[in-house]
Formats: structure tokens, sequence, C-alpha cells
């Protein structure tokens, strides 16, 4: 027996600013960010009460998941809401969707190579690798089977690098005739 008049419109505000931020595990100052930047529109109460609908929190995880995991900064993040308005098609939805299943079959395929390889041998590559991929005497790629892998197939992501710590020096020089004592 579903009653009509207890499911929710996903456009009606209901949630305050501090539900709505801890729903989207954001501080209430990122929303009012994301308000500045014209990216979101809350309604408003009399009393100029900021109130979130279920389509605003949304919106808001689409601005965390661009901003956090695709490196979007927030001027980047309104074009393509507004490139999404004027299609007047969910192009962010697809696009997510497209990068999921690609990623999901790069993992299955590289969980189905790990599976036909002896268990021994992995965790023995796995002792002999530093974090740093090399040793001491610098980047060495690793050989597995015979080939060469380097740090994208090391990391299992295309691209990737590997990690180098950059070390800063202070140089100080002294004029002549000023000494440093």
């Amino acid at each position: 027996m579903s009653d009509r008049r207890f499911q929710q419109d996903p456009a009606r505000p209901c949630f305050v600013i501090s539900v709505a931020a801890g729903l989207v595990q954001a501080h209430p100052r990122t929303l009012r960010i994301y308000e500045d930047e014209g990216l979101l529109a809350p309604a408003r109460t009399p009393t100029n009460i900021r109130l979130y609908s279920e389509n605003d929190i949304r919106r808001i995880l689409w601005i965390r998941r661009l901003t956090q995991e695709r490196g979007v900064n927030l001027a980047g993040v309104r074009l393509l809401f507004e490139l999404e308005e004027r299609l007047g098609t969910r192009i962010l939805e697809a696009l997510f969707d497209e990068v999921q299943a690609r990623e999901a079959g790069a993992a299955a395929a590289a969980l189905q190579a790990q599976q036909g390889r002896d268990d021994g041998e992995i965790n023995h590559r796995a002792a002999e690798t530093s974090p740093e991929w090399g040793g001491a005497n610098g980047p060495e790629p690793a050989q597995t089977g015979g080939q060469t892998a380097g740090p994208a197939e090391l990391s299992g992501t295309p691209g990737a690098r590997p990690i180098t710590r950059i070390v800063a020096t202070r140089v100080t020089t002294t004029r002549s005739g000023d000494s440093n004592d």
C-alpha cells in the first residue's frame, strides 16, 4: 500500500544548509561558495534561510565528483552545467557512465590476468619492488614474464608516472665585503 502523499517531490526544498552539508559530507561554507559561484540556487524562506531540495543535493554531489575525482575547477563545472542546459541532455551522466564502464573493463581484465598468474610470483615481485618504482639507482623497469613493464603498467593506470621526491635547497650568497659571521 503506497500512499502518494508520503512520496516526496525531488524539487521540493526541505533541507537546511547543515543537513544538506551533512548529506554530501561537505562543510556548509562549501555550499555557500557553490552558491556564490552560481552553481547552486537554493530556495529561501521568508527569513532568508537556505533550503536545498533532493535535486540540489544531486547537483552538489556532481560538483564534488567533478572537482575531487576529475580535477575540474569551479569555473569548468559552471561551463559544463551551462553546456548541459543549452543542449538539454545529461552529458555528465553519460560521460561518467562511459568512464565507469571503461574502468570496470580494465579492472576485470587486470583481475583476469592476475588470476592466471601464480600467487607466489605476484608476492615475490611485490616484495622486490620499492614504493618509488625502482631502487636506489633510480627508476628501473621491472621484469614481468620476459617483458619490460614501465610505470604505467605497474600502477595499473595509463600514463601514470612514478612518484618522485623534490628536494629544495637554499643557496645563499654574500656580497663582496659582507661576511656571514
